[in-house]
This record gives structure tokens, C-alpha cells and sequence, in this order.
């Protein structure tokens, strides 16, 4: 796990885990007890430690202590580049997808080496633009609005976007978005 040195827990005294303090936002964006952190050297830091435990929880280690981080979707939230690359909102290029989801509320969600992201919605209509139907023509609004409910076979980059229920995302994909003490 990143930023934990194991003989640092032998050095420290027990270290209560934080929860409630930390969260990750729609649009990739960290809080701290509901208020966006804007500090340059206080993301890096949480950036570069953030990662996930053997149960599924989203945590970022400061030496000992963990950080269990709320997460408002999923784990990442992704940007799609001009080039069609994926960023995480770390700021790690989470290579390509090897999965893309649409949920019923018209959330895309795609799968990384990374793991999951949520698209960022703001890059939704790039994504739009590069779905296909069936037929290779440029996906309409009644094939995407069918792909939801898994009646249409719309594509994107030859992936095919597979209906998933909100509900079903954190099971499926294995994570926890609450994490609980």
C-alpha cells in the first residue's frame, strides 16, 4: 500500500482510522468534511496514496493512519483527452478501456487497468460523438436511451456500452462507496 512503511507501525502507537472526513466527488474532486480541497501539496499527497484495501475500501494512508474515503460513484473519475486517452482524476493515465457501461441515469462508466471510472460528465459529449449503432452510423438519443434498458447494441471505440443499474455498480465492480467503521 502506498505510504505505508511497515516499520512505521511498529514505531507509532495504535492510530485510530478516520472515517467521514474525506470524500471523492462526481467529478473527481476531494473534500474535506464537505469542503473542496484546493491546496496543490494536500492533493498530490492524498494522489499519491490513495489506493484500495483487501476489503474494497478506498483509503489513503498517511504513515499509519488510514483515511477511509466516501466516494460519490466509483473509485475513479475519468477524463477523456482530445487524443481519446483516459486520465484519472489522480492524475495517472488509466490506460485503455476494456469495458464501457451506461447506466440508467446516463452515467458512463468505463473499466481500466485502473479499475472502474466514472466518466467525468463534462467529457460525456465527446463519448456521445464516438458511439455507434448497429449499423456504424453515429448513435442517436433512442439507441443510447435503448442501450440503458439493454434493448440496442450501441458501440463505442469497438466496445460494446453494456446496460448497468447504479444500484448494482459497487457489487459488481467490487468496492465500497461507504466505507463504515
Amino acid at each position: 500500500m502506498p505510504g505505508l512503511d511497515p516499520s512505521a507501525v511498529l514505531k507509532w502507537p495504535t492510530i485510530p482510522a478516520c472515517y467521514g472526513w474525506l470524500s471523492l466527488d462526481r467529478r473527481g474532486c476531494w473534500k474535506l468534511k464537505g469542503e473542496g480541497i484546493s491546496h496543490a501539496g494536500l492533493l498530490a499527497f492524498i494522489n499519491s496514496r490513495y489506493a484500495a484495501d483487501e476489503y474494497g475500501n478506498w483509503i489513503v494512508r498517511n504513515g499509519p493512519q488510514a483515511v477511509f474515503v466516501a466516494l460519490d460513484y466509483t473509485p475513479f473519475v475519468l477524463r477523456l483527452e482530445l487524443d481519446d486517452r483516459l486520465t484519472a482524476h489522480t492524475g495517472v493515465a488509466a490506460g485503455h478501456a476494456s469495458a464501457a457501461y451506461l447506466d440508467e441515469e446516463g452515467n458512463v462508466l468505463l473499466q481500466t487497468a485502473l479499475g472502474v471510472g466514472l466518466l467525468d460528465d463534462r467529457d460525456l459529449p465527446a463519448f456521445i460523438a464516438a458511439c455507434r449503432d448497429a449499423t456504424g452510423q453515429l448513435a442517436d438519443e433512442e439507441a443510447l436511451l435503448e442501450t440503458m434498458c439493454g434493448c440496442s447494441a450501441v458501440v463505442w471505440h469497438g466496445l460494446p456500452v453494456q446496460p448497468i443499474r447504479r444500484s448494482d455498480v459497487a457489487d459488481f465492480f467490487g468496492f465500497c462507496p461507504e466505507p463504515k467503521p
